[in-house]
């Protein structure tokens, strides 16, 4: 995510897209929907169905992961990178994992998701090609962890044994943009060596959670700790968090995420297999909400002003959804915990109206920043 953030060059050539760069909003369209699809089979699931639709139950975590957040991401490198191909890898992620929800096989819109994380993966080695680096190696290690995900749930794997490549390829996402950012602070190669052998770490442990769950899973509890400690450790957050503004609610925003994090390490650590019931139920939402939507929410005010060119001003209300998220999550634990299902279902809602809440927040903020006049000063 900091790579969209750089300012292109005042002498570089601009493409199509950077001359009107709202065109890259039709990118994003179709993992719009692919969110409010993932939200309204989390609903289904929850016991509450809005929408009655085939297979939508069974396309709640593919909606989410590749039909989301994979098209936000992918998007967001061919921003960077200022080139036509990879803007084919959310183009074939969000409308593969749409493709599911139709009449055609499952395997057809499996099959162009893959195809797109394939062109995310060649994006990653544009980048590598242009500025080799440690994060770069760490966020390419997560595609290829996407990619293999992505093979699985095309050949018919069940999710919950390809949860935990999609767990590698988002934590990895997130934990190399924060290497690069916290690269500032490093007095020399050892943290860096530390956050690739985690990377390396939740790699193996998502391939041995496939054939050996037991030893697989308490390696990924282990591998996710390592990460949390590498976090808090060295990410800048721990000292923007006493700042004031933006700088504070993105570090409030990740802190908070990285505990989730943890959560989600222990369980892993100390109750693998993880596969189904209320530890499964626990450890996913812990990952998926606690850890990836709260860093959706603190890099939103830097992520989409670079990548659709709007302005996107902090706000004060922003910490509400967050603190909805946040409280949601665990109740919804707590549900889970004392096998208490109206309690999970309090939760789940609660978590669906902060993601929602915090959406139109940012789509009012940017209407309002839209219609000011920008200042002169």
């Amino acid at each position: 995510m900091g790579e969209a953030a750089r300012p292109v060059p005042s002498g570089a050539p601009r493409s199509g897209n950077e001359r009107r760069p709202m065109r890259r909003l039709v990118f994003l369209i179709p993992g719009a929907l692919a969110l409010i699809l993932g939200l309204a089979a989390a609903l289904s699931l929850l016991g509450l169905p809005v929408l009655r639709l085939e297979r939508l139950r069974d396309l709640h975590a593919p909606l989410l992961v590749f039909g989301f957040l994979t098209t936000l991401i992918s998007l967001e490198r061919a921003v960077a990178l200022r080139r036509r191909l990879p803007f084919a890898a959310p183009v074939l992620t969000g409308l593969g994992a749409l493709a599911c929800l139709t009449p055609l096989p499952v395997v057809v819109g499996a099959s162009a998701v893959t195809a797109g994380l394939g062109v995310l993966l060649v994006a990653y080695g544009l980048i590598w090609k242009r500025q080799p680096a440690v994060a770069t190696a760490i966020q390419a290690l997560g595609a290829a962890a996407a990619v293999c995900g992505a093979v699985l749930w095309a050949a018919g794997v069940p999710v919950p044994w390809v949860v935990p490549f999609l767990v590698v390829f988002l934590v990895l996402t997130i934990a190399g943009e924060r290497v690069e950012l916290a690269r500032i602070a490093f007095a020399g190669p050892r943290p860096e060596a530390l956050a690739f052998l985690s990377a390396v770490a939740l790699a193996v442990a998502a391939v041995l959670a496939l054939c050996w769950p037991d030893v697989g899973g308490r390696l990924l509890g282990a591998a996710l700790l390592l990460t949390c400690v590498w976090l808090v450790r060295f990410d800048i957050a721990t000292k923007t968090v006493r700042s004031v503004g933006l700088a504070r609610f993105t570090a409030v925003c990740l802190l908070a995420g990285y505990a989730w994090l943890a959560v989600a390490g222990v369980i892993w650590l100390l109750g693998a297999p993880v596969l189904d019931g209320p530890a499964y139920d626990a450890a996913v939402h812990a990952v998926f909400l606690g850890f990836v939507m709260s860093m959706i929410m603190a890099h939103a005010p830097l992520i989409l002003p670079a990548v659709l060119a709007i302005r996107l001003p902090y706000r004060p209300v922003m910490y509400a959804p967050v603190a909805l998220l946040h409280t949601s999550l665990a109740v919804r634990l707590a549900g889970d915990a004392l096998d208490e299902i109206v309690v999970v279902r309090v939760g789940g809602v609660g978590g669906i109206i902060a993601i929602l809440g915090f959406f139109v927040i940012a789509a009012v903020s940017a209407v309002t920043a839209a219609r000011r006049p920008r200042s002169t000063a």
